[in-house]
């Protein structure tokens, strides 16, 4: 079954939902996404004074981990407003809400909730480096929720950039259908403007062109006509494919002008099949407002995306399709928890539908409570604006609310409705962490939840046989952090075992395996069997338990805790006590007892039958291993890559690029430590590095023994 709830536009909104503009900024770490929102929010009037990232003095790195080592953490969400002077939305003022994500893949999560949630996005790209590791991370993150974007290849100030190049690399690593909407008028020192090649003119920045707000408007220059025309020719004949109007005058061999040009270009954005870019220099202050018309001109509303699912509480098998409408009732997506100083725990919500207003009740569908928002405010990076209702589109921050977890559904309780939520990766590194006196228990442990409440990539666990608190995260900077955010906003002195690495079970075989908890003790007694049959998974699928009991065997009651039990028995494997991964569990038979059988009997059931199949499974061990590219000058490569296979990487290839050899190598993360200092080494400083999770793999035998002798679980 399946409902449709319709738009409408409520009479009392600011904007318009046609006029909104939900988007992204990601990319790269260091590719300029900071700049490029700073420069945004100049030319938008939220700032009358650009900041820069270098002087820690930016809108939306607002942390002090932030303006200290000059890298975003944590996705600020801001609103602006911008008005374009021609074309398709000419003289209309929209409202832009922009959230700008962290480029270093340990603060990955960030970035996957935020494009869940958003409408389209601008992939920023270092105009001398292109397309880098985590550019390729951000995209199929972008692909994963089809989000639409437009490209800006920015750094075209510096030496070495190659504005046709990136977009070459766009094509083949990114597999986008990526084509110049601009050229770029000079590179490196002599930038000084861009050819709008759906106009055909030229805007020059002057000398005197005041933080970039003055630029000429003038033909474009003689030296550049032809190629102008040659990529023109190339915009039109590709986007002949999106549109009628366009194709057939491209046929005829007639002048496609630039409205034509700008609604086909719109539409093949929105297909996910085009990627238009943009050259420019977000430093220099050039470029930034034609990336901004084209935001308006290209990337979607609300309104031009397709419904989004939901399922209702009670059946997840009943889909319900949600379209903007003020007019109905609420549904929005809690997608960031963020703890501030001054008014507590923050909301960060997405309004898919109706209206969240300031004192009224929402309902939470996970938990099955309903709570009431006490305040609404519109964020400003760290500051804030109170508002009295958020309307369909929005994106908004809730105060008052108890329960709440990343990707919770807050609705009307007559709607009964869940949202996907978004999926986040499992941490790959661990380590303990214990308060420095007694003082600093209580603070530890309040300061732990909150950021494994704000953070689903930050995880805490306690290990019962030493009694120690054990944190895991994405990697050694997240955690580092972490810790800083400890003494900080907690005030908590913390000490730090070393890191540890997370590895994981899995099982290569078929099993199956019998689970019985009987216990008679003179009066009611417990009684319950499970007969378990495991499978392998493909991998990377995760976890699977499906019931497939007929005839009453085991009675419909006592299921799901006999699938809550497998699901713990996964939590620790039979190896080395890790969890377990990639396998599909199967309840196939069992039997009950109409006295003694329980819930808890039954989850007992589901854990031993878990158990005794996974030994028979032919279990194994996995590490996770890391994608690793290392850019050094090519005198240094052969020390560098000795030095990988030392670390029993396996090279996956090698490239020249600007006067650089990058090495793409998979090497497992316990391999990996200390290796910031070891790289810079071998290159006297002139090497560097990005590192990513890449998969799973089956430890060596030669060393399992000695991992399974450290193990937490022996």
């Amino acid at each position: 079954m399946t409902r449709v709830i319709s738009n409408a536009n409520s009479k009392n909104r600011a904007t318009p939902l046609e006029y909104t503009r939900n988007i992204g900024i990601a990319a790269h770490i260091d590719a300029g996404k900071t700049t490029t929102t700073e420069r945004i929010l100049f030319y938008t009037g939220v700032v009358h004074k650009i900041g820069e990232v270098h002087d820690g003095t930016t809108v939306t790195d607002w942390m002090e981990q932030e303006r200290e080592r000059g890298i975003t953490i944590t996705s600020a969400a801001i609103s602006c407003g911008w008005t374009t002077k021609e074309g398709l939305y000419a003289d209309i003022r929209h409202q832009i809400n922009l959230i700008d994500t962290p480029g270093h893949v340990d603060f990955t999560a960030e970035v996957e909730r935020s494009l869940r949630v958003l409408d389209g996005a601008v992939a920023v790209f270092c105009g001398v480096a292109g397309v880098q590791p985590q550019s390729e991370t951000v995209w199929r993150q972008m692909d994963k929720y089809n989000v639409p974007r437009i490209a800006f290849i920015n750094k075209m100030d510096r030496t070495g950039a190659d504005f046709l190049g990136a977009v070459e690399d766009i094509r083949e690593k990114l597999g986008g259908n990526a084509h110049p909407l601009f050229l770029n008028i000079g590179e490196g020192e002599t930038l000084r403007g861009l050819v709008d090649l759906i106009k055909m003119r030229a805007y020059i920045y002057g000398d005197n062109s005041v933080n970039g707000t003055q630029y000429d408007t003038v033909d474009v220059p003689d030296d550049m006509l032809a190629d102008a025309k040659k990529y023109r020719e190339s915009l039109v004949e590709v986007l002949s494919d999106f549109d009628d109007a366009v194709a057939e005058k491209y046929l005829d061999g007639r002048e496609v002008d630039a409205d034509e040009l700008q609604a086909a270009i719109r539409k093949a954005t929105l297909s996910m099949k085009f990627i238009g870019v943009i050259p420019g220099s977000a430093f220099k202050n050039k470029g930034v407002q034609m990336l901004l018309d084209a935001v308006i001109d290209y990337l979607p509303s609300p309104l031009d995306l397709p419904p989004v699912r939901a399922f209702n509480d009670d059946d997840v098998n009943e889909e319900t399709s949600i379209v903007p409408d003020d007019g109905v009732k609420v549904a929005a997506l809690a997608f960031k928890l963020m703890t501030d100083p001054f008014v507590g725990k923050l909301i960060f919500c997405r309004v898919y539908a109706g209206q969240l207003k300031k004192g009224e009740v929402v309902y939470n569908p996970r938990t099955r409570k309903s709570e009431r928002i006490s305040r609404l405010i519109l964020m400003k990076a760290n500051s804030r604006e109170d508002i009295e209702v958020a309307y369909s589109g929005d994106i908004c921050a809730i105060i008052g609310l108890r329960g709440v977890v990343t990707g919770d559904t807050l609705c009307d309780r007559d709607l009964g409705l869940i949202l996907e939520p978004p999926t986040f990766p499992d941490p790959v590194i661990s380590m303990s962490i214990e308060p420095k006196s007694k003082a600093d228990q209580a603070k530890l442990s309040i300061g732990l939840q909150r950021l494994a409440e704000e953070d689903p990539t930050f995880k805490v666990a306690g290990n019962q046989e030493t009694g120690q608190t054990i944190i895991s995260g994405m990697g050694e900077l997240h955690l580092d952090i972490i810790r800083d955010r400890l003494f900080r906003e907690f005030k908590v002195e913390a000490d730090a075992g070393r890191p540890q690495i997370a590895y994981r079970e899995t099982i290569t075989a078929e099993a199956v395996g019998e689970g019985k908890f009987i216990r008679q003790s003179g009066g009611r007694g417990q009684y319950g069997h499970a007969v378990i049959k495991l499978e392998p998974a493909e991998k990377g699928k995760g976890v699977e338990v499906v019931n497939e009991i007929v005839g009453g065997a085991i009675p419909k009651e006592y299921i799901k805790p006999t699938q809550e039990g497998i699901l713990e028995g996964a939590q620790t494997g039979v190896i080395a006590g890790y969890p377990v991964v990639d396998f599909v569990a199967r309840i196939v038979d069992g039997s009950f007892h109409e006295v003694d059988s329980s819930e808890m009997a039954f989850k007992m059931a589901g854990i031993f039958g878990f158990k005794e199949a996974m030994r028979k499974a032919n279990p194994i061990l996995l590490e996770p291993i890391m994608r690793v590219d290392v850019a050094t000058p090519e005198e240094y490569q052969g020390d560098i890559v000795g030095d990988l296979n030392r670390r029993r990487g396996q090279i996956h290839g090698i490239e020249m690029k600007n006067n650089l050899t990058i090495i793409c190598v998979f090497v497992p993360l316990e391999m990996m430590f200390g290796y910031a200092t070891d790289v810079r080494s071998l290159s006297k400083g002139r090497a560097t590095y990005t590192m990513e999770p890449s998969h799973f793999d089956q430890i060596p035998a030669s060393l399992l023994a000695k991992i399974i002798e450290n193990a937490p679980g022996k």
